[in-house]
C-alpha cells in the first residue's frame, strides 16, 4: 500500500475506516519516533558482556584452562555468568516497571475515524489519518494542513528557534525542498506542538520515518548529561585510574620476584576485578525500580528512572501558584464595571467568548460558563483570533442579527492598552486618563482582594461577506468591565513548603498573574516573601544580572513562557539543581530547561511530554515524597561504593603489598575471584536498606574529593588488621599456605561484608538505626557459605585447607576490633573537618 499522496485534497473528512487503520499500524508501526529498542531476551543478556573487564575474565579464565587450572577457569566463568544474568534480571524488570507507568500517562490524539471524532493513542496514529489540533497539543505526525486558523507552533525541538512559526494553508504547494520543508507554512512535523489556534491536518508520515524519527539518534547522542550522570562519569574515570595503577604494579611486582608472568597475569586480573564497582549497574537499577515502585504508591509517576536521582540532587523547586498554593478549584465570584458596579453586559459578554472559542477550555472558561447561563442562539460565530502569550488575550467575531461583534477576553493590561473607550451603562465614553487611572485602581483592588482578574471589551465591525480577521482588528476597542474569580489558597501548603526548605529544597513561585493578586496570595497562606521580582524586571536584565535577582527573590510575576525559560537557565548557571512544576503550554520550554521537569496527569499534552515525572495529582507534597526517595536511592547507592572503597579496596592494597614478602600468593586469583562473588551476592540486598532521617535532610551532590578521603581513610584501616592477620597466621601460628589463605578468605569476606553495619549509618548500629531484614539476611548467609566453604572438605577444589579452632577464634576477634575501629573511625570521620558532608 502506498503512502497518502501529498497532493491529495479532501473536502470531507470522514477518515480512516478503522479495518482499514489497523493494516495501517500493521504496515507501519507504531507512531514512536525515537523508541528505545527493546532487545530480544537472548540478545540482551548477551549485551551484558559486553565490557572490557569481562573480556579480560574471559581470556583469563581460557589461559586458565590451558595451563591446567580449572578450578580457577571455573570459577571465572561462574562468576561470569551470575554477574551478566543478575544485571540481565534487574535490567528487564527496570524495564517492565518503566513500561507500566508509562501506561498511566498515554497521550492521545483527537482522530477522525469511520466519520466520527475519536481519542487514540498517539502511537496508533498512521498515515492517511485525520487529526485536529488546538492548543497545547503535540503534532502527531509529519503532515500537511488541511484547515487552520491563526496556528502558531512551536518547532523548536527541531529546528532550535524559540519563536512560534505561523501556518495556513495559503501557500500550500506539492513540491517542498529538503532546505525548505520547516519553513513551509502548510507542512507540520512530529515533535513539534500548537501554541494557539486550532487546525486539522492529514498524517502523511508516521515513527522513524518524520523528520523527528529521522534525527532520533543524534538528538539521544547530544542529551546533556544530568547531574548525577556527571558525577558517576567522574568517579569511573578516578577508580578506572585507580585500578589500571595497581595492577600494573601488581603485574610487575610479581613478575620481577619470579612468579611467572601468567601467574602474575591472572593475579592482577583478579585484583582488578576486586576493584572494580561490577555490581554498581545493578545497585542502581534494583534501587531506581523500588523507588518508582514505591513513588508511583505516593501518586508519582517517573517517566525517567534517573530522574529520582536528579530529585534526590535537587535544591531548587519552581512552580506556579495555581494548583500548589492554591486549590485549583476556580469560581467566578463577580462582573462589574470600570468603576466596581455589577454588570450583567460584562458576564454576557465573558460567556458569549468562552462559549464559541474552539481552544482548550481553561479553567477560568469552565468557571464562566458554570457560573450562570446567558442565550447564544442568536448568534452565530464568523471568526476567530486564539489567544497567544505576547497579546494575552483571544478574541471572537460574531453576528447578532444586523450586527458583526468582536468580543475580547484578557489580561487586564492588556486589554486596556488597545481601549479607545469604555461603557457606562448604556453610554460608550472616551477612555480618558483619568477613566483609566480608576480602571487601573478598580483592577488592583480586586486583586489585592485576593480575585484573579480578566477585562472583556468589544468592538463593532461592518457587517459585510468578510469572514477571516487578523489581530490588527483589535485596535480601539470598547472596554466593557472585569470577571473577577476566585481560587482559595490552601491552608496546608505552608507546612509543606517549609518541609521542602528543612530539606534543602527553596520554593520559587513563578506566574503569570499580577503581582498584588500574588503578594495576596502568599500573604494569606503566610507565605514570606523574600523579594518579588515582575516580569519587566526581568526582560530588561542581563544574564549576569539576572542570576543575582533569581538568588535574592523567590516570587515572580507577570512571567511570559520566556521569561520562565531564562529564569530556570539562570538558576542551574548559578550551581543549582533546579525543578520545575507546570501544567500548561506556558510551561513547556521551562520543563525541558530544568533537570528535573515536573507535571500533572491532566496537563496539557506538551506539559506532559517535556516533564520527566508525572504527578497524579498537583501537590508540593507528592514532589516531597519523591525527593525523599531519591535520596533514599542516592544514599544506598553510596553504601555500595563506600563499601568497594574502604574493605574492598583495603583487602585489594593488602594482597598488592603482601605478595611482595610473603613466600606464596595471599590469595590465588580463583580464591579472589570466590571471595567478589560471594561478596557481591550479599549487595544486592542493599537498595532495601532503610536511610536515617538525617542522610536525606539535604540535597546530595557527587563528590568525588569526599569518596577519595573516605577510601583513604577506611581502606588503610582496613589494610591495617589485614597486615595485623597476616602476621599472627604466617608467624604465630606458622600455617602453610593453604591454611594460610582458607584463614584469610574467612576474614577477608568477614571484614568486607560486616563493615556494611557500621558505614551505612553515623548513628549506633541497631540500636539507632537497623538495617533492613533483607541485608542482614544476606550478610550472614554469604558470610556462613564463605566459611563453609573454607573449612570443608569441598574447599580443597580451591586451594583451601581447614584451619584448628584457635586460628577461627582469633580471627573472629581481629574480624571484632576491626568493626570496633570503623565504627570509632566513622564517628570521627563525619564528627570533624575530615568532610564536609
Amino acid at each position: 500500500m502506498a503512502s497518502p499522496s501529498l497532493t491529495t485534497e479532501v473536502k470531507k473528512y470522514s477518515g480512516l475506516t478503522s479495518i482499514e487503520a489497523a493494516k495501517r499500524l500493521l504496515q507501519y508501526g507504531p507512531n514512536v519516533a525515537s523508541q528505545k529498542k527493546r532487545l530480544r531476551p537472548l540478545v540482551a543478556f548477551i549485551e551484558k558482556f559486553n565490557s572490557p573487564i569481562i573480556f579480560l575474565l574471559i581470556g583469563a579464565a581460557i589461559t586458565s584452562y590451558f595451563v591446567g587450572s580449572n578450578v580457577s577457569a571455573l570459577i571465572i566463568i561462574i562468576m561470569v555468568l551470575a554477574s551478566g544474568i543478575l544485571d540481565f534480571v534487574n535490567t528487564y524488570r527496570s524495564e517492565k516497571v518503566v513500561q507500566e507507568l508509562l501506561s498511566h500517562i498515554t497521550t492521545h490524539v483527537t482522530v477522525i475515524r469511520d466519520g466520527e471524532k475519536i481519542d487514540i493513542p498517539l502511537k496508533n496514529v498512521v498515515p492517511g489519518d485525520i487529526a485536529l489540533l488546538s492548543a497545547g497539543d503535540i503534532i502527531p505526525a509529519d503532515g500537511v494542513l488541511l484547515e487552520a486558523d491563526d496556528l502558531f507552533v512551536s518547532q523548536s525541538a527541531l529546528t532550535g528557534e524559540s519563536f512560534p512559526a505561523e501556518k495556513n494553508i495559503a501557500s500550500a504547494s506539492n513540491k517542498v525542498s529538503d532546505k525548505d520543508r520547516f519553513n513551509s507554512p502548510s507542512l507540520v512535523f512530529l515533535g513539534t506542538s500548537v501554541i494557539s489556534g486550532y487546525a486539522t491536518m492529514e498524517a502523511r508520515a508516521t515513527g522513524a520515518k518524520t523528520e523527528f524519527g529521522k534525527i532520533a539518534s543524534r538528538l539521544a547522542e547530544t542529551e546533556p548529561k544530568t547531574e548525577f550522570e556527571k558525577g558517576i562519569k567522574s568517579f569511573s574515570v578516578f577508580l578506572m585510574r585507580l585500578t589500571l595503577v595497581m595492577v600494573s604494579a601488581v603485574f610487575i611486582i610479581n613478575a620481577l620476584i619470579g612468579r611467572g608472568v601468567l601467574t602474575s597475569f591472572i593475579f592482577a586480573i583478579a585484583i582488578a576485578v576486586g576493584l572494580t564497582p561490577e555490581l554498581l549497574p545493578v545497585i542502581m537499577s534494583v534501587a531506581l525500580s523500588r523507588g518508582s515502585n514505591r513513588m508511583a504508591k505516593n501518586g508519582v509517576i517517573v517517566k525517567h528512572l534517573t530522574a529520582i536521582q536528579n530529585l534526590g540532587e535537587m535544591d531548587m523547586l519552581c512552580t506556579d501558584k495555581t494548583g500548589t498554593l492554591t486549590e485549583d478549584k476556580i469560581k467566578l465570584v463577580e462582573c462589574v464595571n470600570i468603576d466596581g458596579k455589577n454588570s450583567k453586559d460584562v458576564f454576557r459578554y465573558a460567556y458569549l467568548s468562552s462559549s464559541f472559542h474552539t481552544e482548550k477550555r481553561s479553567p477560568l472558561d469552565t468557571a464562566i460558563l458554570e457560573h450562570g447561563k446567558t442565550p447564544v442562539k442568536d448568534y452565530k460565530k464568523v471568526d476567530e483570533i486564539p489567544f497567544d502569550f505576547l497579546r494575552r488575550r483571544n478574541s471572537i467575531v460574531v453576528d447578532v442579527g444586523s450586527d458583526r461583534l468582536l468580543l475580547i477576553k484578557g489580561a487586564p493590561e492588556n486589554i486596556l492598552d488597545i481601549s479607545k473607550t469604555y461603557l457606562a451603562g448604556s453610554k460608550t465614553l472616551s477612555l480618558t486618563a483619568s477613566a483609566r487611572k480608576r480602571a487601573n485602581e478598580e483592577f488592583n483592588r480586586l486583586s489585592a482582594d485576593g480575585f484573579r482578574v480578566l477585562s472583556v471589551g468589544i468592538k463593532h465591525l461592518p457587517q459585510d461577506k468578510k469572514t477571516r480577521y487578523g489581530k490588527e482588528i483589535e485596535a480601539g476597542i470598547t472596554f466593557a468591565g472585569f470577571a473577577a474569580f476566585l481560587d482559595p489558597p490552601k491552608k496546608d501548603v505552608l507546612p509543606t513548603i517549609q518541609e521542602l526548605e528543612k530539606l534543602g529544597i527553596t520554593v520559587k513561585i513563578i506566574t503569570g498573574d499580577h503581582e498584588i493578586l500574588t503578594e495576596r496570595i502568599c500573604r494569606d497562606i503566610d507565605l514570606p516573601i523574600q523579594g518579588l521580582a515582575t516580569g519587566a524586571e526581568v526582560e530588561k536584565a542581563t544574564d549576569e544580572e539576572l542570576k543575582k535577582l533569581v538568588s535574592e527573590h523567590n516570587i515572580f510575576a507577570r512571567i511570559t513562557p520566556l521569561q520562565k525559560e531564562r529564569i530556570i537557565i539562570a538558576l542551574r548557571a548559578g550551581g543549582h539543581v533546579v525543578g520545575y512544576m507546570g501544567d500548561g503550554i506556558n510551561d513547556a520550554a521551562a520543563l525541558k530547561a530544568a533537570d528535573v521537569g515536573i507535571s500533572v496527569n491532566n496537563a496539557v499534552d506538551v506539559a506532559k511530554e517535556e516533564a520527566d515525572i508525572i504527578l497524579l495529582t498537583k501537590s508540593l507534597h507528592n514532589i516531597r515524597a519523591g525527593v525523599e526517595e531519591g535520596r533514599k536511592t542516592f544514599q544506598n547507592t553510596l553504601k555500595y561504593l563506600k563499601m568497594v572503597l574502604s574493605s574492598n579496596f583495603g583487602n585489594m592494597f593488602s594482597m598488592m603489598g603482601s605478595s611482595v614478602f610473603l613466600p606464596f600468593l595471599p590469595m590465588l586469583p580463583a580464591q579472589i575471584l570466590l571471595n567478589n562473588f560471594i561478596y557481591d551476592f550479599s549487595q544486592t540486598t542493599l537498595p532495601s536498606d532503610h536511610v536515617d532521617a538525617e542522610d536525606i535532610q539535604k540535597p546530595l551532590r557527587w563528590d568525588v574529593k569526599y569518596l577519595q578521603k573516605y577510601m583513604a581513610v577506611f581502606g588503610l584501616a582496613s589494610s591495617v588488621y589485614d597486615f595485623m592477620t597476616f602476621f599472627v597466621l604466617l608467624i604465630v601460628f606458622h600455617l602453610p599456605a593453604a591454611q594460610f589463605q582458607a584463614g584469610w578468605f574467612i576474614e577477608s569476606m568477614a571484614t568486607q561484608v560486616f563493615v556494611v553495619y557500621f558505614i551505612r549509618t553515623r548513628r549506633m548500629p541497631f540500636k539507632e538505626s537497623v538495617p533492613s531484614r533483607l541485608l542482614v539476611m544476606s550478610t550472614l548467609f554469604v558470610v556462613a557459605v564463605a566459611c563453609a566453604i573454607a573449612l570443608s572438605a569441598f574447599g580443597f577444589l580451591f586451594g583451601f585447607s581447614a584451619i584448628p579452632l584457635s586460628v577461627l577464634g582469633t580471627i573472629a576477634a581481629i574480624t571484632s576490633a576491626y568493626l570496633v575501629t570503623v565504627f570509632f573511625l566513622n564517628r570521627k570521620f563525619y564528627h570533624t573537618k575530615l568532610v564536609s558532608n
